[in-house]
């Protein structure tokens, strides 16, 4: 899959099905060159035109799954609980 998919996609939290916004940029490991996180461009803000736009950095554990047009992640509630758990 590509950036540019990955762009096309919407960002949804499965908890309550709202969207958040869509796929910016990646964040690469630079030791392992593996995905470390996506990077999302909250919905409502428009190429900065209403201020600057406002991103959210989403670790790749806190995406459940990738779908043909969605991609479903974790409340950062969700994913605290998670990691919590599993330590």
């Amino acid at each position: 899959m590509t950036l540019t998919e990955l762009q096309m996609k919407d960002i949804i939290l499965m908890e309550n099905g709202k969207k958040v916004g869509n796929v910016s940029d990646l964040e690469i490991n630079a030791h392992n060159g593996h995905i470390a996180a996506i990077v999302v461009t909250l919905k409502g803000k428009m190429m900065g035109l209403f201020g600057k736009e406002e991103e959210l950095v989403v670790p790749w554990n806190q995406i459940v799954t990738i779908g043909t047009d969605v991609i479903l992640i974790k409340s950062p509630e969700q994913a605290f609980e998670t990691e919590k758990a599993s330590k």
